[in-house]
């Protein structure tokens, strides 16, 4: 009678292509619509930047790393914590995360200003993912979310053998490829600047003094990795 009922007010609600986008996507029907709303909103597309979707990104962050890690506890139970402590990383790292979030369709409706086309190249659907995890886990409880993650997310999207053979670490690669060919290779931070309320860096990949590649990240770390994955990139190392 619930469901039937929710159903009847989503007909007749002034978000009825929302709730319907998010019925396919998610697999149920949402309840409370204002949480998948905000999990949606990035700060870009509205100057009230507390009305947007990084609180829930932080919620859905830390449940999506203790649901994986709950998993593959179950799924390899003869690994070592470091095997599964590294797999884990795989799949919640920002690249990854937005590459489910854009199959799933979530780039075409994340709420963000377009004309910034820096934006689209970034991480944000994969932070938009987190957030709206986040946005299950408020609306439906642990269960649901957990449900969510495993039939939604990872059976679909996460390959996790392929996922367990692919090399992650590109700051590795990208420094033994310059040590064996004898290159001079550092890792400058240039630019760091506030965003809401996260600062965001921009680290530069130097070689030999000139500057091959630049990625940007909520921390150094990330900014370093996806500034190697592009440098790998651009110089064809195999």
């Amino acid at each position: 009678m619930r469901r039937f009922t929710s159903r009847i007010l989503q007909l007749f609600s002034p978000n009825k292509q929302l709730s319907l986008q998010l019925e396919h996507l998610l697999g149920f029907t949402p309840i409370h619509l204002q949480y998948y709303q905000l999990a949606l909103m990035h700060r870009s597309k509205l100057e009230d930047t507390e009305k947007n979707n990084e609180r829930l990104e932080f919620l859905g962050d830390a449940i999506l790393g203790a649901i994986i890690a709950e998993h593959l506890f179950k799924k390899y139970p003869y690994q070592p914590e470091g095997y599964l402590t590294e797999l884990r990383s795989k799949i919640v790292r920002r690249e990854t995360l937005n590459q489910v979030a854009m199959r799933m369709g979530l780039n075409k409706m994340v709420q963000y200003n377009r004309n910034d086309k820096g934006l689209g190249r970034s991480h944000i659907f994969g932070n938009a993912l987190e957030a709206l995890i986040g946005a299950v886990y408020l609306d439906k409880g642990f269960p649901k979310c957990r449900s969510f993650i495993i039939k939604q997310i990872i059976r679909p999207y996460i390959d996790l053998d392929i996922l367990e053979s692919t090399d992650t670490n590109f700051k590795n690669k990208l420094l033994s490829w310059a040590q064996k060919n004898n290159h001079v290779l550092s890792f400058d931070t240039l630019d760091e600047k506030m965003e809401g309320a996260r600062k965001l860096f921009t680290v530069g990949i130097m070689l030999d003094g000139v500057l091959v590649a630049s990625g940007s990240g909520y921390n150094k770390k990330e900014a370093g990795q996806l500034a190697a994955q592009k440098a790998i990139d651009v110089l064809a190392i195999g």
